[in-house]
């Protein structure tokens, strides 16, 4: 296995496993099986930042199963966490009473899973079934139910005082000087971060806990008093996130992990919590920034801004969301369904690069679309290239066709001469344009340098649309005004196409604006004159 292999694909999800793989050897570690992990936060609705963290994490899976190694993915649910704060959206469930409880012991609001916890759980689940991904799905739960990371629970507390003083230097959080970082489950009101263990008693392996008030968020949560006792084994409680991850690390033997820019300080933590206390070389990482919404705004599942894979699939295809997601790591990005037509139009040009449709002279950049492309397809390409249709002309065919939209656009695509039959796989693409058109109104402005000339022959053409007598022949129109202004009638079609469609070529454009309607084309040009 050379340098040059492993670079091959040319992606970023080959240089991680590389470098998990350099790093393992380095330590001298066992690598029959590599496993990979992805944290599903289950107190709120999972977005399709949540969902990223598990694909990505897949795709190393998928890079290190391409190099000759066994690796599979953990989704792991944090379903032990309490609940902080109410959703927003959610106000309605009166969910006020169960704050700071575990979310997989307050009641399912809709009714239809075992908890809350698991309901949110399987939203995402959902999401990547829907999307392809492949896991081993554990929930926290189970594993504290189990006493899986008892072992390791009882030497971080006996480590406690240790690790309370690091936690201090490390990012300046004092509380575990005073209390340990294991939170139990009160037993008489079943609240989490309440409940705060004092003292930790190893020949018995119970923690001594009182149950009193806590600031959770920015307000105070009541407890009820109660003092008690919680054995590790056989007691709910979980670890605090500080150490948790380095407990399930080492229990788990995971060797990749990746996170967000938001737990930086937990992460830090928990490394040297596995390295130094529990003795187990911390996993490999990879940060990666947040999704912003398009007001700059962190897509949150308390801020009620998210954007979640069934959503989206309303509107595009599940390689949309995979090509989001793989495209790249690094750099905060801002998220909205308007970007679903630029991703199909690029997926589409992948797969071009990809069949040798679209030649491409930069080698690296060759390497990399394709190896793109093929991640995207979860290294399972197609065999051969799909019939490709422009989304964005579909969006406009379905805004004019709202009876019978299916069969009267695939009649509109056939005499364009844009596909040869009807296919099952361009009938999905009218069904998502169409719940596109139906959502969204509003068609993005685009980005396009013009210059004065074109800005001219663009007015003069929104005149004539907008004229009362009817034209007789608008693709000639258009020729004589480009002629007319000493452009070239290719190049002022290609301008028209990219205001329209955001492509550079379509169907013939006069027939094409008699079928949106003369004066609808007109107010979409008098943007950009």
């Amino acid at each position: 296995m050379t340098e040059q292999e492993i670079i091959g694909k040319g992606t970023w999800i080959d240089k991680l496993a590389s470098e998990l793989l350099e790093r393992e050897k380095a330590l001298g570690r066992n690598t029959d099986l590599l496993r990979v992990e992805s944290g599903l936060g289950a107190s709120g609705i999972p977005h399709i930042g949540s969902l990223g963290d598990a694909v990505r994490a897949y795709g190393v899976k998928l890079a290190l199963e391409n190099l000759g190694y066994k690796s599979e993915l953990i989704a792991y649910s944090d379903d032990l966490d309490g609940l902080r704060k109410i959703p927003e959206g959610m106000e309605k469930f009166g969910l006020e009473e169960h704050i700071s409880k575990p979310v997989s012991l307050i009641p399912d609001p809709y009714g239809c899973h075992d908890s809350y916890g698991m309901h949110m759980s399987s939203i995402l689940l959902e999401g990547l079934d829907k999307v392809g991904i492949k896991y081993e799905f554990r929930r926290a739960v189970d594993t504290y139910k189990q006493g899986l990371l008892k072992e390791q629970i009882h030497t971080i507390l006996q480590n406690s005082t240790k690790i309370g003083d690091k936690i201090s230097e490390l990012v300046g959080q004092e509380k575990y000087q005073k209390y340990l970082p294991y939170f139990p489950v009160c037993a008489n009101c079943n609240r989490l971060y309440t409940a705060e263990a004092s003292e930790y008693i190893e020949d018995e392996k119970k923690v001594k806990y009182t149950c009193h008030d806590t600031e959770i968020g920015s307000k105070m949560v009541k407890g009820c008093g109660h003092i008690g006792e919680a054995d590790i084994g056989k007691d709910l409680g979980k670890l605090a996130w500080k150490v948790e991850f380095a407990a399930r690390w080492t229990a788990f033997d995971i060797r990749f992990e990746a996170y967000g820019k938001d737990i930086m300080d937990s992460v830090k933590v928990n490394d040297w919590v596995a390295d130094e206390i529990l003795g187990f070389p911390h996993p490999h990482h990879v940060k990666y920034e947040m999704f912003l919404d398009k007001g700059g705004k962190k897509i949150s599942k308390s801020l009620g801004n998210v954007i979640t894979a069934q959503k989206w699939l309303e509107f595009g295809s599940p390689k949309s969301i995979l090509l989001l997601l793989y495209k790249r790591i690094t750099g905060a990005r801002e998220l909205g369904f308007d970007d679903i037509p630029s991703l199909m139009a690029e997926y589409n040009e992948l797969e071009d690069i990809y069949f040798g449709r679209i030649k491409v002279d930069n080698q690296a950049k060759l390497i990399k679309s394709k190896g793109l492309f093929e991640y995207v397809n979860l290294l399972n390409p197609p065999k051969q290239s799909s019939t490709h249709v422009n989304y964005r002309l579909v969006i406009e065919l379905a805004k004019i066709f709202k009876e019978n939209r299916t069969e009267r656009v695939l009649k509109k695509l056939l005499d364009y001469g844009v596909i040869k039959n009807p296919e099952p796989e361009i009938e999905k693409i009218i069904e998502l344009a169409g719940n596109y058109s139906d959502e969204f109104d509003e068609q993005e402005k685009m980005e396009i340098d013009l210059d004065n000339t074109t800005k001219t022959a663009l007015k003069l053409l929104v005149d004539e649309l907008n004229g009362e007598t009817e034209l007789e022949d608008i693709q000639n129109t258009i020729y004589q005004i480009a002629k007319s202004n000493n452009i070239q009638p290719k190049d002022f079609f290609k301008v028209l196409y990219q205001i329209i469609l955001g492509t550079s070529r379509g169907p013939k454009i006069g027939p094409f604006i008699s079928d949106i309607g003369r004066k609808q084309v007109a107010k979409t040009l008098s943007e950009y004159t």
